[in-house]
Formats: structure tokens, C-alpha cells, sequence
């Protein structure tokens, strides 16, 4: 099955998602602009309106949707609008894309929980829309940590 998600810099968001169990793939790209096929330095000029995200091949036997989300959750600040740390524009927003019906649900209703459940302080921005097409990113973004050796 297939997950995709933008949690600020693609880099960390692969390499936190391509060590847990269950999850057979990733790679990163751009999603959710107006842009076909944009290259990095387009997409860093904050005017194409795509995402840095990280799409991801799971197991559901060995990881469900809901696993998945728990860890997106617990490795970004889902209350910042358009940041993460240091990066700042609207290629680093939160975001969820969901490739199905299913994944939607469980999408907000976790969303709805953790709002609910104040444990961010601040009100989630996070954004849950339908996956558009996925453009990978150029080769040297791909396993960026584990190529520069972290």
C-alpha cells in the first residue's frame, strides 16, 4: 500500500520513514503544485505550490495507516503554517496526501483526536487533500542522510 506525507525537509521525513518496520519503500519528491515535473530549485522558489513529501510502500500486515500516522505526528510540529524549523515557506507544510476513501478517514479522524486532545498546545494546520501526481526528486535527494553518511 501506499502513504504519502509532507512533514517539512523530505530528508528527515525518509529517513525517519525508511527505518520503520513494515515500510518496504520510499522516495522523496514534490506534490501539489501547479507545476509538471518541477525541479528543486523551482519548488525552493516557494511559487510552484508544491510540498516536499515523502511517498511510502508499507506493509499493513507488518505496519497499519494508523502506525503510520502516529509517527508522522510524533516527528514534526503539525501547528506551524508552512514551517518546520528553520525552513520556511509552503514546500514545507504539513500535509497528508490520501490515496483513498479509507485513508481519508483515518486521516482526520486521527487529526480530530490529537485537536481534541490538545497535545500540541496549538490548533493542527495540517492539511488533508487527495494525492495529486507525485514528482520524484532528482537522484541526489534520494536516501540524502544515508548517501552523506548520517
Amino acid at each position: 500500500m501506499k502513504a504519502t506525507f509532507g512533514a517539512g525537509c523530505f530528508w528527515h521525513v525518509e529517513d525517519l520513514l525508511g527505518k520503520t518496520k513494515g515500510v518496504t519503500s520510499t522516495a522523496v519528491g514534490y506534490i501539489g503544485g501547479q507545476l509538471p515535473d518541477p525541479t528543486y530549485e523551482e519548488v525552493c522558489t516557494d511559487k510552484t505550490g508544491h510540498a516536499e513529501a515523502v511517498e511510502v510502500e508499507f506493509n499493513p500486515a507488518e505496519i497499519s495507516y494508523e502506525e503510520l500516522l502516529d509517527v508522522f505526528w510524533k516527528n514534526h510540529n503539525p501547528t506551524t503554517l508552512n514551517r518546520q524549523g528553520p525552513d520556511v515557506g509552503h514546500q514545507y507544510r504539513s500535509a497528508i496526501f490520501y490515496h483513498d476513501e479509507t485513508q481519508k478517514e483515518i486521516a482526520e479522524k486521527s487529526k480530530n483526536t490529537l485537536d481534541d486532545s490538545k497535545v500540541f498546545g496549538d490548533p493542527i494546520v495540517t492539511e488533508i487533500v487527495p494525492a495529486p501526481k507525485f514528482y520524484k526528486a532528482e537522484e541526489y535527494h534520494q536516501k540524502y542522510f544515508k548517501k552523506q553518511g548520517f
